[in-house]
């Protein structure tokens, strides 16, 4: 009788383990960001992604604008892999690094915030969208430059996701992608506001080393190191801080690397004076960096990171791979956070890539 009891109460300790943890992955957030030909739309797996997000949207005026046919199409394309997975979903995103030239001057009226509102809600309506991703670079701060910003911005956006949500249904979904670097996270948005209105923020933890550097680091560190404090790691710590539920965060890993050309008279190394060269592709990796084409794989145990020197081409490579996008993935599972995301999917190899590792590390 006692064998009889214990069995019986092992299974249900199994099961309440089973439930804990189906809760907690459909709970995890695994959200790409797609910038790629309509025809690849459907290359990947469906199935492993909980949000698709279609980029870039502009305004025209002071409405959301969808640019041309094939943007409509490629939209219409990722609806339809609810076939597939019922329960994706389907976002469009406004602006992206370049793309938000006015976003501070049509958002800084309130005839402004409610066109736009209602522009997005048409949109959501036609196409059967989920969602809205605001990817503004950067309310308050410097972006891309010749780009309007001011100190009223922050204040704008809040209004701005408050009428998003006023306007859309309840279960329309509104998101953001936020810089992962200290000054946006300390200007740029009004969090304790903000978290009011939006269902998740995507964390950018990438490009933390960007085009305008001129000192080498690594651009989508898991972990601070003495010499780079902006790493996924700080940012997470400094949103919770700032008053933001971990539920909400979803941190960002790299899809593509960055080349930086080393200064004579400096070692090919991190943290040494440089110029952005160019970027590449995670499906090209190993061609990229191959040591045929004289790279040396090297591994940061502090920043939990790779990087890649050529010693003749005086490069510094940096970004994500198998090993640490399993650990990013691993550390938003066990810090408890929303998820994690990536730029961009069209990177990614079609089978056995980075998406692939995410889900096999949550």
């Amino acid at each position: 009788m006692l064998k009889i009891k214990t069995y019986i109460l092992l299974l249900i300790y199994l099961f309440s383990i089973k439930i804990s943890y189906s809760q907690f992955n459909k709970n995890f957030r695994i959200v790409g960001y797609y910038a790629g030909p309509m025809q690849n739309i459907d290359s990947f797996k469906a199935e492993q992604l909980t949000h698709l997000i279609f980029c870039f949207c502009g305004l025209k005026e002071n409405k959301l604008h969808i640019k041309n046919t094939e943007d409509s199409a490629s939209i219409l394309k990722m609806v339809a892999l609810k076939k597939k997975n019922p329960a994706l979903k389907i976002f469009v995103s406004l602006g992206g690094w370049g793309g938000c030239e006015t976003c501070s001057d049509v958002f800084n009226s309130n005839i402004g915030i409610k066109e736009f509102a209602k522009s997005v809600k048409e949109v959501a309506d036609y196409f059967k969208i989920d969602g809205i991703d605001l990817d503004w670079e950067y309310p308050v701060i410097k972006g891309f430059p010749g780009h309007n910003y001011r100190n009223e911005d922050a204040v704008n956006f809040s209004s701005l996701v408050k009428e998003l949500r006023k306007v859309n249904k309840p279960s329309f979904e509104i998101s953001f992608a936020a810089g992962g670097f200290t000054s946006y996270i300390d200007s740029s948005i009004e969090w304790k506001e903000v978290i009011k209105y939006v269902n998740f923020i995507n964390i950018m933890s990438y490009d933390l080393v960007h085009g305008y550097s001129v000192i080498s680091g690594h651009h989508t560190p898991l972990y601070s190191t003495t010499q780079q404090i902006e790493s996924t790691d700080h940012a997470v710590k400094m949103l919770i801080k700032a008053g933001v539920p971990k539920s909400m965060l979803v941190i960002g890993g790299a899809f593509y690397g960055r080349y930086f050309k080393i200064e004579e008279g400096n070692a090919v190394d991190l943290y040494q004076p440089c110029n952005f060269s160019h970027g590449f592709s995670f499906k090209n990796i190993s061609d990229s960096l191959s040591q045929k084409n004289g790279f040396e794989i090297k591994w940061d145990d502090v920043a939990q990171a790779p990087y890649a020197i050529n010693n003749n081409r005086r490069l510094l490579a940096t970004y994500d791979d198998k090993k640490s996008i399993a650990l990013k993935t691993k550390y938003a599972s066990k810090n408890k956070l929303g998820g994690i995301m990536f730029w961009q999917l069209f990177d990614d190899d079609f089978k056995n890539g980075l998406l692939e590792t995410i889900n096999n590390s949550k």
